[in-house]
């Protein structure tokens, strides 16, 4: 039976004050979702000597770290991937209970961890349930939301992991000790429990049965295929630059600092400049992309970060706070390239395919970021320290650029939906 507009008039509605406590409760978990994500970045400098019970040279803390920001990346793209499957099979509702608590644990588990081999497992399963958390909950909320205001309220979830990346230094700057920072698992615990509790299961999916599923074209199809190819290039070169400065950042700035010196709060600080400048440039993005367009914006926003990299990585041999404000521009770039992206990919592609399209290249690029972060130790060997290492990785967003330069502009490269 094909749904129609009668049908789907006939569909649940749900009430103003479930539609914002589900709002309500998915922010909270979006944003945890960023705290968590980040979170132990933050620590690892002081995290791995510990685990390791010695203490460790650049070239052995790039190593380990890798790892641990590597597997991460993969339970990212594994949970982006599987429980958005598991969710058209079984239900939103249950699918954001499932990876919201997952993360939860995984992340509490993280105060006991006794060896970096099972941060490792933990940081796995955490970004496993953050992937699913960042898809599921999006979808949920687009499901359940009314037309009118909806690309304000979905705009409103994404700036909430950006929150969390701000917390996450918050919490660098609150907790000396590391361990003690991973006690606020218990949050999305809690969030996991309510929404099982407390929200009902989206209606336009309990209302799939009567859905017509007409075949069409396969993801690969040659119609698809080089928008895909952009996509796929494009997001991922962006990522691989992105994390492996961004993951690295703080440690960066420890081997800037005298010995002895904690680095607590010089480490929060960046940490929190990484997110404000999420946030600052997710919104600028809207208002650039409407004066200039898409492309253009991409364009001029990968220029910027890769002159920032330049100013930020070559000219500081010692901390001073000058380093902030620099930091501040190259995460003003980073947002504004994530909140591009998040239009541009989409756009791609026409709307029988759109969503499993910008899951493929977002999912791919993870992939490669993932797999990129494992070589920052070999980089730091190779380049002589963090700073060359990281500079290194902003040549990605030379190939994101060329990529933009050389394509048509978004308008003339889509295919009719």
């Amino acid at each position: 039976m094909t749904l129609t507009a009668e049908s789907e008039l006939k569909q649940e509605v749900l009430s103003p004050n479930v539609r914002v406590l589900a709002f309500i409760l998915c922010l909270i978990s979006y944003a945890f979702g960023g705290t968590v994500s980040t979170l132990m970045s933050v620590y690892l400098p002081v995290a791995i000597p510990e685990l390791l019970n010695e203490k460790v040279s650049e070239a052995r803390l790039g190593e380990v770290g890798a790892y641990i920001s590597a597997v991460s990346l993969y339970g990212w793209m594994i949970g982006g991937i599987l429980f958005g499957v598991v969710s058209d099979k079984i239900g939103r509702k249950k699918v954001l209970v499932l990876v919201t608590g997952l993360y939860g644990v995984a992340t509490l588990l993280t105060v006991f961890v006794p060896n970096w081999y099972m941060l490792m497992a933990y940081r796995f399963f955490s970004g496993m349930g953050v992937g699913g958390v960042l898809l599921v909950s999006t979808v949920y909320i687009s499901e359940i939301w009314v037309e009118k205001t909806r690309p304000i309220i979905v705009g409103i979830l994404a700036v909430a992991f950006p929150v969390g990346i701000v917390a996450s230094g918050g919490l660098s700057k609150l907790f000396a000790e590391w361990r003690s920072a991973f006690w606020i698992g218990l949050i999305p615990i809690a969030v996991a429990l309510l929404i099982g509790l407390l929200l009902p299961e989206s209606p336009k999916w309990k209302n799939l049965k009567n859905v017509d599923k007409s075949s069409s074209d396969g993801l690969f199809n040659e119609a698809y295929r080089p928008n895909l190819i952009k996509g796929s290039v494009i997001f991922g070169a962006v990522l691989i630059g992105l994390w492996g400065i961004f993951s690295w950042l703080p440690t960066w700035i420890q081997t800037l600092l005298p010995a002895g010196e904690s680095g607590q709060s010089e480490r929060g600080n960046t940490m929190m400049l990484l997110g404000i400048g999420g946030i600052v440039g997710g919104i600028l993005s809207g208002f650039l992309i409407r004066a200039i367009g898409n492309r253009k914006t991409l364009m001029l926003t990968f220029i910027g970060v890769i002159c920032a990299c330049c100013v930020l990585f070559l000219t500081n041999k010692t901390f001073s706070p000058v380093i902030y404000a620099e930091t501040a521009l190259l995460t003003l770039c980073f947002g504004i390239s994530q909140g591009s992206l998040s239009s541009y990919i989409p756009e791609l592609f026409p709307t029988i395919i759109r969503a499993t399209a910008t899951g493929f290249c977002f999912n791919v690029g993870r992939f490669f970021t993932a797999t990129a972060v494992f070589f920052v130790g070999a980089l730091v060997t190779f380049f002589g320290g963090f700073g060359n290492a990281l500079l290194a990785f902003s040549v990605m967003f030379f190939v994101a650029l060329g990529m933009a330069y050389f394509s048509k502009d978004n308008e003339a490269n889509l295919i009719n939906s």
